[in-house]
């Protein structure tokens, strides 16, 4: 697993033959800087590769673009021919290794390990076409390489991502309570979101710490998409507000900021992209003006809590599920300002939400991982949990939280979705193991349930927030064995979950 930093070849693609394309690496220790600079060239992707042969017996664990979708799992070398982004970890359980970029890069960056080397693939496109870089040196990336001499792979893992992220960004109280996606799935109204809120408050009497109650998708006029103002269901969204906050909770909101049928919105101001003008462009200055204004509106309406969601395939035409090396598959297109790389531009989009929202609380949900750290107090690291299908909850929720804790106060605090409960669909022995994993995890608790539920389960949920709100010692434990682990150490005694 030890490679010489130093020791690489590298590869220059544009959009055309490379002419003045220059790049530079710094070397630094167990870091390098990459930087890029080209005139009239329109870069697309920088290859570095490190050749060297390794045991195949090594295990090998990646990340993801942004959420994981039940794909999270330590491979065999001889079994990894797979595209990771961001960062991996290997070992042979003697020994770990981790290599990376990190966070706050301004390309997408991903890496494949086999028992022939280490290949990088820097993605410093606009859109599906070359970066018009005009001149300017773009500072690329940070690699980061370290090795522990240890077999404890979670603290290898967590001491890499404190390394990774110089600028989390927590919040100041731990975050908790109500989301009616997962039992309304978009069917509720003013009247519900207050009984929803009234469940909320109970369950948190006696914790100085106020529960939040979020809606979802539901509350605007179309359904996933703005405008974003209220449908009749929901009325005045400012009194909604003002009512959940005088009952004692903490208002949030969800919304899709890049995706918006305002007739105002121009055909400049959308990404064309397979011959369609569809999402918003977050480069066009008018369509920074008019986040602004939604953002503004909400955050005037009382809300605390933004929860923004699907602007990764908004802006790059595809879940993560379906990616592997890059973030777009989709060839021939760019963004209204060709001069900034993908990364550039998302970043940018994520700076002007945390400016506009100020102290609120930000939720980014299908956003990029990495470039969300620094962005976002809470981030949703895994696809969607259910209320209805338990496969869902067991296979994305368990297996995001154990392979990306080690992510958890290092670059954000990691939402691995909620206990979604509709009835008895879902028995509640399954459920209730769920809720008991996240109310020892140090992570965000949410649950998503009407106010009607028995009193077994309220008395379940309201000893779960008072043993969320104490700090724990947790990590999963056959994380080589089960993609799904069942057996995790929560301080210090072992708890076996039957998934």
């Amino acid at each position: 697993m030890i490679f010489d930093l130093k020791d690489y070849t590298k590869k220059i693609i544009c959009d055309n033959e490379c002419t003045d394309t220059v790049v530079e690496t710094v070397i630094d220790g167990d870091r390098i800087d990459l930087y890029v600079t080209a005139d009239s060239d329109k870069v697309k992707f920088i290859e570095l590769e490190w050749k060297f042969s390794s045991n195949d017996d090594i295990f090998v664990l990646g990340d993801a673009w942004e959420r994981s979708y039940r794909d999270l799992e330590f491979l065999k070398l001889k079994n990894n021919d797979r595209w990771m982004p961001w960062y991996f970890i290997a070992t042979d359980k003697e020994k770990c290794m981790c290599f990376g970029v990190k966070t706050g890069t301004n390309s997408f960056v991903s890496f494949r390990y086999t028992k022939d080397g280490i290949f990088a693939l820097i993605d410093c496109r606009n859109g599906g076409n070359g970066v018009h870089l005009n001149g300017r040196k773009l500072h690329a990336a940070t690699f980061v390489y370290k090795k522990y001499d240890s077999a404890d792979v979670y603290e290898c893992l967590n001491d890499y991502c404190k390394t990774l992220c110089d600028n989390p960004f927590l919040p100041k109280e731990l975050i908790y309570g109500g989301n009616n996606w997962y039992y309304a799935y978009g069917k509720s109204s003013y009247e519900e979101i207050i009984s929803d809120t009234k469940l909320q408050v109970e369950l948190a009497e006696g914790i100085e710490n106020r529960p939040f109650e979020v809606i979802d998708d539901c509350w605007q006029i179309n359904s996933t998409e703005g405008p974003w103002i209220a449908n009749e269901k929901f009325g005045d969204m400012k009194k909604l507000a003002d009512e959940i906050r005088e009952m004692g909770a903490r208002p949030g909101i969800w919304v899709r900021l890049l995706h918006n049928r305002d007739e105002s919105i121009t055909d400049e101001m959308r990404i064309f992209r397979s011959g369609k003008r569809r999402y918003l462009d977050p480069t066009h200055p008018d369509t920074q003006a008019f986040i602004r204004e939604d953002i503004e509106r909400i955050k005037g309406w009382g809300y605390e809590l933004l929860k923004h969601d699907f602007s990764t395939v908004d802006l790059f035409g595809d879940y993560g599920a379906n990616l592997d090396s890059v973030i777009t598959k989709v060839d021939d297109w760019h963004f209204y300002d060709k001069t900034k790389t993908n990364a550039e531009i998302t970043l940018d989009f994520y700076r002007l939400v945390k400016d506009v929202c100020g102290d609120m609380i930000i939720i980014g949900c299908n956003t990029v991982s990495h470039l969300s750290a620094g962005m976002v107090q809470l981030y949703r690291t895994g696809d969607d949990t259910s209320g209805r299908e338990w496969d869902r909850t067991r296979e994305n929720g368990v297996n995001t939280l154990a392979f990306r804790l080690a992510q958890n106060e290092n670059f954000y605090m990691c939402d691995a979705d909620c206990v979604g409960i509709l009835g008895e669909i879902i028995p509640w022995e399954l459920n209730k193991q769920w809720l008991h994993l996240l109310s020892y995890s140090n992570t965000p608790l949410f649950i998503s349930a009407p106010y009607d539920i028995s009193d077994d389960k309220k008395k379940d949920l309201a000893e779960a927030y008072r043993v969320f709100h104490k700090r724990h010692t947790i990590r999963p434990v056959d994380i080589f064995e089960n993609r799904v682990p069942e057996i995790w150490k929560i301080d210090g005694e072992e708890v076996r979950y039957n998934w």
